[in-house]
């Protein structure tokens, strides 16, 4: 309903709530928190979601961050006070309040909305540690992992191997541009590695990532490290 009376949005949103639908209310409103701490805001033009697991939120025009929120769990109840429309969330443990009063509307709606599908991630570290071992050779021709989450004196290397020299080679995976720091992390692990592993042997560390700063490939390059360019997804290989 877009402009609808006081009187209309509290029967609709109390008819949705009922039903367990997901309800929005746009329009000038003052909000007051009050439980841990306290808050007000003074009278402004905001967009309020009551969701049916309890979780309740007040959106300005700016940002992606509610102004204020209640958790899941909370309990919605809409009235009029003083012929306005009034929400009030309310959580018991610990007890929160959470206040929002209407002076005008400029929309109320309510959607019985059904999604059952978990969130798929793309493009994570994971899928890209999982391209290197489903293909060691992206690597480089010869390259064989031995192990995955390695500990070092220097904490756990993301996969370790051998190329085909019988070499040691330390991967430090990046899903994302690789920068210093990332030098540094690798640097590190294979410093630990040469103390750790006798003394004749020879470790190659290797950075790993879809690409790298110019100021990263520097650094590599002065500390005798290498870079191979390799992205989480797999449009590369189309």
């Amino acid at each position: 309903m877009t402009h609808p009376s006081h009187e209309a949005a509290v029967e609709v949103i109390t008819a949705a709530l009922d039903r367990g639908d997901l309800v929005t209310v746009a329009g000038l409103c003052t909000v007051d928190y009050s439980g841990r701490a306290s808050s007000t805001l003074g009278p402004g033009e905001r967009h309020v979601m009551l969701k049916p697991d309890g979780t309740a939120m007040v959106h300005t025009v700016e940002g992606r961050q509610p102004v204020n929120w209640q958790p899941p769990g909370c309990e919605h109840e809409v009235d009029l006070a003083d012929g306005r429309l009034r929400i009030v969330s309310t959580r018991s443990t610990p007890e929160e309040r959470l206040v929002v009063e209407f002076e005008r509307l400029l929309q109320a709606s309510a959607f019985g909305l059904a999604d059952e599908e978990d969130l798929s991630l793309s493009g994570t570290h994971e899928d890209l540690k999982d391209r290197v071992l489903e293909d060691p050779g992206r690597i480089e021709p010869g390259f064989t992992p031995l192990a995955t989450e390695r500990e070092t004196p220097a904490g756990a290397v993301d996969v370790y191997g051998e190329d085909a020299d019988g070499r040691t080679v330390v991967l430090e995976l990046k899903r994302s541009r690789a920068g210093p720091d990332g030098v540094g992390q690798l640097e590190r692990y294979v410093d630990a590695l040469r103390r750790d592993l006798h003394a004749d042997a020879e470790v190659r560390g290797v950075l790993v990532a879809p690409s790298a700063t110019d100021r990263a490939r520097r650094l590599l390059a002065e500390r005798g490290l290498e870079f191979v360019s390799l992205a989480p997804d797999t449009d590369d290989d189309a």
